[in-house]
C-alpha cells in the first residue's frame, strides 16, 4: 500500500517534534488512501497479517483505544486490548516489568497510553517492538495532530499558510502541543486563545501568537480548534465558574462571526457541550469537522501501523 519512495526512517512514533516536513507528508499521503479504502466495500487488509498489535492504555480513552483497534483489525494483525486495572500492574508491576514481560510475548506493536509525560518514551527503550504514542501526560499526542492536519487539510487543500486557533486549556492538552509542533512544521500560523491560568509559562517561545480575548484571537483564523477542559489534570481553581468561562471563551456563533467566513471549527473529543462549545456550532454540518476527524483517525491509525511495522521488517532502528 505504501508509496515506494517514501520510507518513515524512525522505530517508534512518540511524537511530532522532530518530525521533517516530508516525513509529516508521507504519513498523510498513505492516510489519505486508507481513507479511502475504508469508505470502499473492501476495507479488509493483509499488510499486518501475522503480526500482533498491544494496546496497552493506562488512562481511558474509549475514542483513541477503539481507533487503534479498528486500524490494526482492518489491517490483518491480531490485536488484544489490556486490561490495567485488572493487570499485574495495578497489582505494583513496575513499567520495566511490564517491559520484560511484552518482550517474552514477541509482539509487533505496543500503542501506549501513559498519564505520566515521558512514560511512552521509557517503554520504546525497553521494548523489541515499535512504540506509538497514545497520548503520554500533558506531553503529546502524535497520532490525534496527524488526524487534524488530514482533516484539514482534505479540506483546504494544503496546510501552509492556514491560520488556526487553538482555543482552551492549552496548558494541560498534550492534543495542543503536538499540533502546534506539526503546524508550525508544515508552515502555518497558530494562535493560542486561552486564560492565563490556561497556558503554558513563556507560551510565545512556542512559536505561536498569544491571545486572552477570544474575539481578538478569532479575528480572520481559517480554522478554530477547540479543546476540553482538563479537570483531571487540574490543581486548585484555574476558572472562576463554568457558567463565566463559557461567556469569556466558549465557542458560539457571536464569537465565530470574526473568523473567516469559511472558517472551519474543530475538536478532538470528548466535547464538553455548553463549556467550551456550543452545540449548534457543534453540530453545523457546513463548518464543523469534528464527525470527520474521527473518520480520519482510522485511516492515519492504519498508516502509522503500517510504516512502522515495514520498518520492523527491513530492522531499521
Amino acid at each position: 500500500m505504501t508509496s515506494p519512495s517514501f520510507t518513515f526512517p524512525h522505530r517508534h512514533l512518540l511524537g511530532i517534534e522532530g518530525l521533517a516536513p516530508h516525513e509529516i507528508s508521507g504519513l498523510l499521503d498513505l492516510s489519505d488512501v486508507y481513507v479511502e479504502k475504508n469508505r470502499s466495500a473492501d476495507r479488509k487488509s493483509v499488510a499486518l497479517r501475522g503480526m500482533t498489535v498491544i494496546n496497552l492504555f493506562f488512562e481511558n480513552s474509549t475514542r483513541t483505544r477503539t481507533s487503534f483497534e479498528l486500524a490494526g483489525k482492518r489491517l490483518g494483525a491480531d490485536v488484544i486490548n489490556m486490561q490495567v486495572a485488572a493487570s499485574s500492574v495495578a497489582k505494583g508491576e513496575t513499567l520495566i516489568d511490564t517491559a520484560m514481560t511484552l518482550n517474552a510475548m514477541h509482539i509487533d506493536v505496543l500503542v501506549v497510553r501513559h498519564a505520566d509525560s515521558g512514560a511512552v518514551k521509557l517503554l520504546s527503550e525497553k521494548v523489541n517492538c515499535a512504540v506509538i504514542n497514545g497520548g503520554d501526560g500533558s506531553h503529546e499526542h502524535p497520532t490525534q495532530a496527524l488526524l487534524d492536519a488530514l482533516t484539514i487539510r482534505r479540506r483546504k487543500g494544503h496546510l501552509d499558510g492556514l491560520t488556526v486557533a487553538i482555543c482552551g486549556d492549552v496548558l494541560h492538552s498534550r492534543v495542543a502541543r503536538s499540533n502546534i509542533y506539526l503546524l508550525n512544521t508544515m508552515g502555518a500560523r497558530v494562535r493560542l486563545v486561552a486564560p492565563r491560568t490556561l497556558l503554558p509559562a513563556q507560551a510565545e517561545r512556542m512559536g505561536v501568537e498569544v491571545f486572552h480575548d477570544m474575539v481578538a484571537g478569532l479575528r480572520d483564523v481559517d480554522i478554530v480548534m477547540m479543546l476540553r477542559l482538563q479537570n483531571e489534570r487540574m490543581r486548585g481553581n484555574v476558572i472562576p465558574s463554568i457558567r463565566e468561562y463559557f461567556h469569556f471563551f466558549g465557542l458560539d456563533y457571536a464569537k465565530l462571526r470574526v473568523a473567516k467566513p469559511d472558517a472551519l471549527i474543530m475538536h478532538p473529543g470528548p466535547m464538553n457541550r455548553g463549556v467550551e462549545i456550543d452545540s449548534d456550532v457543534a453540530d453545523d454540518v457546513e463548518r464543523s469537522l469534528i464527525r470527520e476527524q474521527v473518520e480520519m483517525g482510522v485511516a492515519v491509525r492504519m498508516a502509522c501501523l503500517e510504516l512502522l511495522t515495514q520498518n520492523l521488517s527491513r530492522g531499521n532502528s
